[in-house]
């Protein structure tokens, strides 16, 4: 029997978090129970790079413009075509349009994701979403407070969520030596570097970040920002306005000379051994990846207190939550860790280990792929006999 063959549908492959996960989990699959392609909305796909066998699981159904309905019969005929059983979509008009392919083509099992929380979905946005409520079968999202917020905001029966937290290439995203890489950045030895690898979008607050900077450098002066990251690929959600707000508001700290903006970055596995500490000073998020990076490269974080960070960081055993907006707290944590190597390398070497426990890109496959057998065991669609389920998947708790 061949294996159960999925598509996962997505807006585009730009560097981005649900990007990256889409890619790991098609890499990471068990080969002998799933066959998993890709599909980009876009021909913008940096990460595709990334994808094992590229060439045969790769596909792209370009939108010719925003509200191209034709991508919706194209994607029909390529589920029709890979005689696909699974479809799961990710971001907003991929969503859609896998929604209402996979009732097109009778895909046996349609699944949507929830990736984010706490966010405002636009009128349209939210009357398409419950216009195509009942076409989905399974909702699955990467944090508990995501869950709650798509099924508060769409109205989804609570039976339809099963939550799958992101998972990290433990292999990719291991600790290391910086001194090169800082040494190649023109970083002295003396200097302390706080990183934040993040999309310049209101989400990520960096407004926070730099008010709570200002106050570590009163303590600790030699200390350079490293900045991961850039606006979204062309200027989507005004993310090219938000990055002018900030570099405009990095001026009028008199931060410039202590920032060192990097773009985006293919290896930024590289990166993080180069700082000190990590911070994600969000207003909201899903599970962020790079939480996840940094943590596995043994470098502590201090996020803000939202959706499931407090699970994803242990409370002063792998870094620290604060509150949102409270540039004290986050000021005094960043603090801490700087002035405390014994406990900032202890905290270090605890996060790579609770990764490595509980956040493996395989563990994210075989959560997902229990998702999978589970909802092809209950297809909706009549006539359609799902695979069996291969006794070698083992739901992984």
């Amino acid at each position: 029997m061949r294996p159960c063959r999925v598509l996962l549908v997505i807006s585009n492959l730009e560097y981005g978090g649900a990007q990256r996960q889409v890619i790991e989990l098609a890499n990471n699959a068990h080969a002998d129970n799933f066959d998993i392609h890709v599909c980009s909305l876009s021909d913008y796909i940096p990460l595709a790079d990334d994808l094992y066998d590229r060439e045969r699981r790769l596909h792209v159904i370009n939108k010719h413009w925003k509200f191209d309905v034709t991508v919706i019969p194209r994607l029909a005929r390529l589920l029709r075509d890979l005689d696909a059983q699974v479809v799961h979509g990710f971001l907003f008009d991929a969503e859609i349009a896998t929604r209402v392919a996979g009732r097109m083509a009778r895909t046996p099992l349609v699944v949507g994701s929830e990736r984010n929380t706490n966010y405002t979905l636009k009128r349209r946005q939210l009357i398409v979403y419950r216009l195509t409520r009942q076409w989905v079968d399974l909702v699955v999202a990467n944090s508990h407070s995501g869950a709650t917020f798509n099924q508060q905001t769409l109205g989804h029966a609570p039976s339809t969520y099963r939550v799958v937290h992101n998972g990290v290439n433990i292999d990719k995203f291991r600790p290391q030596d910086g001194r090169a890489v800082r040494r190649a950045l023109g970083i002295k030895d003396t200097e302390c570097i706080i990183g934040m690898f993040a999309s310049f979008k209101q989400q990520k607050n960096h407004a926070l970040f730099f008010a709570a900077v200002t106050r570590v450098l009163q303590r600790f002066p030699e200390t350079r920002l490293l900045l991961v990251g850039d606006e979204l690929y062309a200027g989507m959600h005004g993310s090219d306005e938000y990055k002018r707000q900030t570099q405009t508001l990095i001026d009028r700290l008199g931060l410039r000379h202590r920032c060192l903006f990097m773009g985006n970055q293919t290896d930024v596995a590289s990166l993080y051994p180069v700082c000190d500490v990590t911070v994600l000073p969000s207003f909201f998020e899903g599970t962020p990846n790079t939480v996840l990076e940094s943590l596995a490269c043994g470098v502590p974080v201090v996020a803000t207190d939202v959706s499931d960070n407090a699970y994803l960081i242990p409370e002063g055993r792998v870094g620290f939550t604060i509150p949102l907006g409270d540039e004290a707290a986050l000021a005094e944590r960043i603090s801490r860790l700087l002035g405390d190597n014994k406990l900032r390398h202890a905290m270090g070497r605890e996060a790579r280990t609770w990764v490595i426990q509980e956040f493996s890109t395989p563990r994210l496959a075989a959560k997902t792929e229990e998702v999978y057998w589970e909802g092809l065991s209950h297809a909706r669609v009549k006539g359609t006999q799902p695979h069996k389920r291969r006794e070698s998947v083992r739901c992984v708790h």
